[in-house]
């Protein structure tokens, strides 16, 4: 049996993608994880990784000031990764049996507020095909709460603009509807009957969101025209295009829409994780009450009146 390193990693990438049906983001990030780890540990043979070398690879993490949330998800792929060897009978023990997840504190997803939001789709200018295009994107990604890669994997089959929703394929390659917002929708039949073919050249395809070059955007891309457009409207907030997702969930359910209808828009799998919002959405309330409430400084003016009262 083939136990060299760089085989077993690729038939690791083959498992992720067929077995597991994990999407290509994921994938890269795991076999860049696992790539990472077999050059630090300078060994050839799989057989001849110890408990002890795992160790000591998290330990030099640790040296390297990764956030905790990278070298979870290190451990993560680490684990995934020798429990497929043992499954398939590459090593006789799975060594990464014993190695613990570290506990991590889930902080709370930072959002825009309407009025940022409002700001920024109203910053965008249509007077070129790239203008109408960056515009037509981050109205949609907020319209419809996807996540970039969806975004940008979009293509124009996966758009029913008559019949009001989109089609796209998330984590797990699971498949989903999402309703389509009313401007969101204008600008799309904007954008594909009148800027689409301007960037469609010498290319025959059907990729919504086409680059300068007539080929599919990337997610790098995407973020980079965000920040440009954060800037322009002094936006102190460091926007990414997560953010526009948190934020369309947030007002969701600041607007009463039932937790598990944000769940299947966003296409969680465990309710659990669609649950952060509500712990947002607590938190922005406090701050209503705190900032805007009539009786704001009701503390201050009972004491007031307890001194007068002494009088």
């Amino acid at each position: 049996m083939n136990n060299n390193i760089d085989y077993l990693i690729d038939e690791f990438n083959h498992y992720l993608l067929i077995e597991r049906g994990l999407s290509q983001n994921t994938i890269t990030s795991y076999n860049n994880d696992i790539i990472q780890y077999s050059d630090y540990l300078k060994v050839t043979d799989i057989n001849l990784i110890k408990r002890e070398h795992i160790i000591e690879f998290l330990n030099h993490l640790h040296d390297l000031n990764l956030k905790p949330k990278s070298i979870a998800r290190k451990i993560s792929a680490i684990k995934m990764f020798h429990k497929f060897l043992f499954l398939n009978n590459y090593i006789t023990e799975n060594v990464s049996f014993f190695i613990e997840q570290p506990k991590l504190e889930k902080s709370l997803p930072e959002v825009l507020s309407t009025q940022e939001i409002d700001a920024l789709l109203n910053s965008f200018t249509e007077e070129t095909a790239i203008d109408l295009r960056n515009k037509t994107m981050v109205e949609l990604m907020y319209s419809t709460g996807l996540r970039v890669s969806e975004l940008v994997n979009l293509n124009i089959e996966d758009i029913h603009l008559s019949m009001g929703f989109l089609k796209c394929r998330g984590k797990g390659n699971k498949e989903r509807i999402i309703p389509i917002g009313e401007i969101a929708i204008k600008l799309l039949e904007k954008y594909l009957n009148s800027a689409r073919n301007k960037l469609n050249i010498h290319y025959d395809n059907q990729i919504l969101f086409l680059n300068q070059n007539g080929l599919r955007i990337s997610r790098y891309v995407f973020w980079k025209l965000l920040k440009t457009q954060a800037n322009k409207i002094n936006l102190t907030r460091n926007l990414s295009p997560h953010k526009l997702r948190h934020s369309f969930a947030t007002h969701l359910l600041e607007n009463q829409v039932d937790i598990r209808y944000i769940q299947e828009l966003l296409g969680h799998s465990d309710i659990s994780t669609t649950q952060i919002y509500t712990h947002v959405n607590s938190k922005r309330l406090n701050d209503v009450i705190r900032d805007f409430h009539p009786r704001k400084n009701i503390h201050t003016l009972n004491q007031t009146e307890v001194k007068g009262a002494k009088k």
